[in-house]
C-alpha cells in the first residue's frame, strides 16, 4: 500500500513540476507578448505576401533554421550589431511570424536583416544554387534543385535566367530559377528589421506607504 502512495506521490510531483514549467515558459510568455503589436510607422514591418509566405515555407522545408538564427542578440550577451547583424531582435519584429523561426545555432549568420544586408535578387539566386561561387570559404550546401539547367537556346522570355560564373556551369547551359527559388529570395529579401525599435517603457515603481 506504501509502494502505491509513493508511487502517486512521484507522479504528482513531476506533474507539479511539468505544470510550473510549462506555465513559467510557455503561458505567462504568452500572456505577456499576445498583445504586441507591429511598431505602426517605422519601417518597412507589413504582411507578408503571398510570394513570401511561400518562401518562408521553402525555407522551413529545407531547413534553414537549423544553421541560421533569426534574433541579433543584445550587444551585452554577443557582438551581434558588430557583426553588422543589426539592433537586437524585439517581439514586434516577429508580429507576422507564425512559427517564429529563431534558429538556435549558427553555423551560418544570422538571417533576421538578410534583406537589408544583401538586397540583390540576383545574388541571393546565384549564391542558393552555388554558394561556393561567392563566398569559396561556405559550408553553407547547394540547392541546384531549385533551378533548371537548359540550353540557352532554349529558354523562354518569362524565365529568370540566373547569372552564375561561367566555371559552375557547363558550356552552352544556363540557369534558370525555379518558382520555389524566386519565392524563397522573396521571402529573404523581407527580412529587414532595420527600423529603430520602440524603447519599453520602464515599469513605474510602487510607493511604499509608511506605517
Amino acid at each position: 500500500m506504501s509502494r502505491h502512495i509513493d508511487e502517486l506521490k512521484l507522479v504528482s510531483g513531476a506533474m507539479v513540476i511539468l505544470a510550473l514549467a510549462t506555465s513559467l515558459m510557455v503561458v505567462i510568455p504568452w500572456i505577456l507578448l499576445e498583445p504586441v503589436q507591429a511598431q505602426a510607422g517605422l519601417g518597412p514591418l507589413k504582411p507578408y505576401t503571398a510570394e513570401q509566405l511561400r518562401g518562408r515555407a521553402v525555407y522551413i522545408n529545407n531547413g534553414c533554421m537549423y544553421c541560421h538564427t533569426q534574433q541579433p542578440r543584445d550587444p551585452s550577451q554577443a557582438p551581434d550589431f558588430a557583426r553588422g547583424w543589426g539592433r537586437p531582435s524585439v517581439a514586434a519584429d516577429y508580429v507576422y511570424d507564425s512559427p517564429h523561426l529563431l534558429g538556435t545555432m549558427r553555423t551560418g549568420p544570422d538571417l533576421m536583416n538578410i534583406g537589408a544586408r544583401q538586397p540583390s535578387a540576383d545574388w541571393h539566386l546565384g549564391h542558393l544554387y552555388q554558394p561556393r561561387a561567392y563566398l569559396p570559404n561556405s559550408n553553407m550546401p547547394a540547392y541546384p534543385y531549385l533551378f533548371d539547367l537548359r540550353p540557352a537556346d532554349q529558354v523562354q522570355p518569362a524565365d529568370r535566367v540566373v547569372k552564375v560564373p561561367d566555371e559552375w556551369v557547363e558550356d552552352g547551359m544556363v540557369v534558370v530559377a525555379r518558382p520555389e527559388a524566386l519565392d524563397l529570395v522573396a521571402y529573404l529579401l523581407a527580412m529587414d528589421r532595420t527600423y529603430p525599435a520602440v524603447p519599453s517603457l520602464p515599469i513605474p515603481r510602487q510607493r511604499t506607504v509608511e506605517p
